[in-house]
């Protein structure tokens, strides 16, 4: 029973998260997206942002309230790896820059591990 009520609070806390993590880029989408330009690696970079952010906000609702729980697991850890390599691929910094960079890419796969489980704990009704 406890364990149950610990997985069920875990899920909501780590979608919980992605939502805000959505918002709070909704909020800094110019920069963000200015960022993205100067990599030059998509084209259209707002509307790609804005595909990052729904991605964000959607699969971190889905996770949260367990409703396809596995689709939006699934969503943001493809979301979480390209993001890593779009945002900090730490060999392209400078020694002196890369810390930062190499902390965020060891977060995102981690997050990535967390929602493997989230796959693992709900997957679909066809695996």
């Amino acid at each position: 029973m406890v364990t149950l009520f610990l997985l069920g609070l875990g899920r909501v806390v780590l979608g919980a998260a992605f939502i805000v993590f959505g918002v709070r880029n909704f909020a800094n989408l110019d920069r963000l997206t200015g960022v993205m330009e100067k990599k030059g690696l998509l084209p259209q970079p707002r509307i790609w942002m804005m595909v990052g952010i729904g991605i964000q906000i959607v699969g971190g609702l889905l996770v949260a309230v367990n409703f396809l729980a596995w689709l939006g697991a699934l969503a943001l850890i493809g979301f979480l790896l390209f993001a890593a390599y779009l945002f900090h691929a730490f060999w392209e910094f400078p020694a002196g820059e890369r810390t930062p960079h190499i902390n965020a890419w060891i977060m995102n796969s981690g997050l990535s591990g967390a929602f493997l489980m989230v796959f693992a704990l709900y997957p679909p009704f066809f695996f």
